[in-house]
C-alpha cells in the first residue's frame, strides 16, 4: 500500500467527500444521512472558527476525512470533539490510524486541548478498538442515541485526557 498523506481539506475536496460519505459502508457508522447533496458538502468544507478538517490521501486520492471542533465556550476551550470517516474500500488499512495520529498531534502540541471527546455506535467494534488504541476510554452509554436503518442504536461516550 502507498504512503498515507494527511493534509488540510480544500474546497476542491467537496465532491469526493460527498461520494465517500454517500457509501452505505461509511454513513452506516456515522451520523451522516444517505444521499448527501453537493451543496451541503461545499458548505461543510468552508473554514469555520474552531474547526479543523483533515483528509487522508492515498496516491493523491482522498480516502478519509476527520473534522475536529474545538469548543467555543471559554470554560470548555480545552475540549475538542471529532468525527471521522474512511472510504469503505480502505477501511482496516491504517487510514483511520493516520488521521487519529495527526489529530492527536494537533490537539496535544498545537491547540492546547486537554480532553478529546467522541461518540461511537456501540456495535462498531473496529472503531471502538481504534479509539482505545489511541488512549480513549468509555465514560458512558447513550441509549437509543441515534436512528439508523429504522432502529435506534446505542452509542458509547469516549474521551482521551492528555
Amino acid at each position: 500500500m502507498s504512503e498515507i498523506v494527511i493534509r488540510h481539506v480544500e474546497a476542491a475536496d467537496a465532491e469526493v467527500l460527498r461520494q465517500l460519505n454517500a457509501h452505505p459502508g461509511v454513513y452506516h457508522n456515522t451520523l451522516q444521512l444517505p444521499h448527501p447533496s453537493m451543496e451541503m458538502w461545499q458548505e461543510r468544507v468552508m473554514r469555520k472558527p474552531g474547526r479543523r478538517q483533515l483528509v487522508a490521501c492515498l496516491d493523491d486520492k482522498v480516502v478519509g476525512h476527520l473534522v475536529l471542533d474545538v469548543m467555543e465556550n471559554p470554560r470548555r476551550s480545552h475540549v475538542a470533539t471529532f468525527g471521522i470517516g474512511v472510504s469503505a474500500d480502505v477501511q482496516g488499512h491504517g487510514v483511520g490510524s493516520a488521521l487519529m495520529r495527526e489529530m492527536i498531534n494537533l490537539c496535544d502540541n498545537w491547540l492546547r486541548i486537554e480532553r478529546i471527546e467522541l461518540t461511537v455506535f456501540s456495535d462498531n467494534p473496529s472503531a471502538v478498538a481504534l479509539y482505545r488504541k489511541y488512549g480513549f476510554v468509555v465514560e458512558g452509554t447513550g441509549n437509543k442515541f441515534a436512528l439508523r436503518d429504522g432502529e435506534f442504536v446505542d452509542a458509547l461516550y469516549m474521551a482521551r485526557i492528555k
